[in-house]
C-alpha cells in the first residue's frame, strides 16, 4: 500500500510542486493545508502515515502544529520542511515530534529518501545541516539548558500577534477568553523582558514565527 502523505505549506506553487513529485514517485497525498490550523484538521480527518509541515506557516506554525498533530493521529510521522539550519531549531523540532528535518533548498532531491527512513521510524536530517553542531547541543540540553524559554501556548500567541492579531481576534482562533489571552501575552512579555508589541514582532522573525 503506498504511503500517505498529507501537505502543510502556505506557498501554492511549491505546494503544487512538491505533490507532483511526490505522486510521481508512487506516493499517495491525500490533503493539503495552508496553514497549521488546517494541518491539524485534515491530519485528524486524514490519519496519514506522514505529515510534511512548513515550519513558517500563518496562523499556526509548523512546530506548535506538530505539536497538536501528535495528539489528534498519534501514528502519523511528521517532517519538518525549513530554511532554518541553525541547531537550535533542529532541537526544538526533535522535541515537538519531528522525525524528518529538510532544508527547502534540498527538499527537491532529498524527500523522497526522507519519507522513505521516516516512514521505517528512523529519524532523517538533510544534508545540509552540520550534524556535529546538532551534537553538540544536544549535550548542552542533556545538562540542563532549556531549549525554550515560551510554552506552546505562548509561541501560539506570540506569533498571532506578531501577525497583526488583536486580542479580541487572537481569542477566537485560539478558543479562548480575551482575559486569558491578556494573561498569556503579559506572560511571555516577562519571560522575554519585551514590553512593547514592535519588539514582539521582531523577536518573533528572529524565531522564525512569522516572515518580514
Amino acid at each position: 500500500m503506498p504511503v500517505s502523505i498529507l501537505l502543510a505549506d502556505d506557498h501554492p506553487l511549491f505546494l503544487q510542486g512538491l505533490r507532483a513529485q511526490l505522486e510521481k514517485d508512487g506516493f499517495t497525498v491525500v490533503g493539503e493545508g495552508a496553514n497549521g490550523m488546517e494541518a491539524i484538521k485534515l491530519a485528524e480527518k486524514f490519519r496519514p502515515d506522514i505529515v510534511i509541515l512548513d515550519f513558517s506557516m500563518p496562523r499556526l506554525n509548523g512546530l506548535d502544529a506538530a505539536k497538536e498533530i501528535r495528539r489528534v493521529s498519534p501514528r502519523s510521522k511528521m517532517i519538518l520542511l525549513t530554511v532554518h539550519q541553525e541547531e537550535e531549531y533542529v532541537i526544538e523540532a526533535i522535541n515537538a515530534g519531528i522525525k524528518g528535518y529538510v532544508l527547502k533548498a534540498e527538499a527537491a532531491t532529498v524527500i523522497g529518501e526522507a519519507i522513505r527512513e521516516v516512514n521505517l521510524g528512523n529519524a532523517y536530517l538533510s544534508p545540509g545541516i552540520a550534524r556535529f553542531a546538532v551534537d553538540s547541543y544536544i549535550g548542552k540540553c542533556v545538562g540542563g539548558m532549556p531549549v525554550e524559554v515560551l510554552s506552546p501556548r505562548e509561541l501560539q500567541v506570540l506569533q498571532l500577534i506578531a501577525e497583526g492579531n488583536t486580542t479580541r481576534e487572537i481569542a477566537a482562533q485560539l478558543k479562548l477568553t480575551v482575559r486569558t489571552v491578556e494573561t498569556y501575552r503579559t506572560a511571555l512579555m516577562g519571560k522575554l523582558d519585551i514590553h512593547e508589541t514592535a519588539s514582539l514582532v521582531r523577536y518573533a522573525v528572529r524565531r522564525g514565527l512569522v516572515k518580514p
